[in-house]
């Protein structure tokens, strides 16, 4: 365990404690909500929730029948917070998730343009098989992800915060799926992998879908306390140590520098962006929150390094035919970066 990382709350001060202690209470909360209808996939809740903690949007990548779906819908009802679905299809128009201007009559039988708001409006908007859709219709998104807002026609739009876009999507390799441009993929805090559950998950998944009772979700946290836990989530003090192996491990997953390991030179052809780096630090930060720590270590880095970046990391072609995996380099990456340098 790396040495600057080792404060606790206590070295902060009560009032500091006690705040770090309500964070987790609430996000204990939450997860206890969601966890009345997802069995067997607590990391993917807790990437979830890091990604809404951090004001970013996660992807969530599966086969069908895995509770992806019912994950965003639980985390909807778990907050007090505007919910919305849109089903991405390969025949769904960009104005089909943003909205549109129609023309409108008044009583007095002048006509005029209305903007008619999209789905797009909500605090919690499901992409639900977003790979589905076309290319264009992907990156009807994309500055709804980034700013926060919406253009339509020369006006835009600001969407009220916390906005927060779970996408789920089928494998590539899937008839009837188009790969998100890198731009988009970019835009996602975390892409979580959701594998299959085991027997145990299994049997509770039965018990509860087959019998005549059904777990009910209520809500536990405001929209208000969302955004509280935010700020103190950028408030969280990072180590320049901390901060510079988070770097070095970004600067790893390009090929052309001397940080480079051999996987990252042999299969990788574009490294990931800094928005890399930023989703670990906030990632990390909420981690040690979670901990009940008020500093960030370099274990918190190499912990969420892998949710991070490895939709950010783009093979070549020889990495593609290999079938070699972006965690795998990831993983080698974080081996061989030493802490300090």
């Amino acid at each position: 365990m790396s040495a600057p990382a080792q404060a606790s709350t206590s070295d902060a001060g009560p009032a500091v404690e006690q705040t770090v202690a309500d964070f987790r209470r609430d996000i204990g909360k939450l997860r206890g909500e969601i966890g009345k209808m997802i069995v067997g996939h607590e990391e993917i809740v807790e990437g979830v929730v890091s990604a809404l903690l951090a004001g970013g949007h996660a992807l969530l990548e599966g086969v069908p029948g895995l509770g992806k779906t019912m994950l965003v819908r639980t985390l909807a009802e778990s907050i007090d917070a505007t919910f919305s679905r849109i089903q991405f299809t390969p025949d769904l128009m960009p104005a089909d998730i943003l909205g549109t201007n129609m023309i409108v009559e008044d009583e007095a039988g002048a006509k005029y343009f209305d903007f008619q708001r999209g789905p797009i409006f909500a605090h919690i908007l499901l992409a639900d098989e977003i790979n589905r859709a076309t290319p264009k219709t992907q990156s009807a998104l994309l500055e709804a992800m980034q700013e926060q807002s919406v253009t339509v026609a020369k006006t835009t739009y600001q969407l009220e915060a916390p906005f927060f876009v779970l996408a789920t999507q089928n494998p590539l390799e899937m008839e009837g799926t188009y790969p998100l441009p890198e731009a988009q993929l970019d835009r996602f805090f975390f892409k979580l992998k959701v594998t299959f559950p085991g027997r145990d998950a299994l049997h509770v998944i039965m018990d509860r879908t087959t019998r005549d009772e059904s777990p009910k979700v209520e809500k536990c946290v405001s929209r208000e306390r969302v955004l509280e836990m935010r700020e103190l989530v950028r408030r969280v003090p990072l180590a320049r140590a901390v901060q510079d192996f988070a770097i070095r491990v970004l600067q790893a997953t390009h090929p052309e520098t001397a940080e480079a390991v051999p996987m990252t030179k042999k299969y990788v052809r574009y490294g990931g962006s800094p928005r890399g780096a930023q989703a670990m630090l906030l990632a990390a930060k909420i981690r040690a929150l979670l901990d009940g720590r008020y500093a960030v270590s370099i274990d918190d880095i190499r912990a969420v390094a892998l949710p991070a970046l490895r939709h950010r990391v783009i093979l070549n072609f020889e990495g593609e035919a290999e079938g070699i995996g972006t965690d795998a380099v990831i993983t080698e990456i974080l081996a061989k970066t030493p802490e300090a340098k």
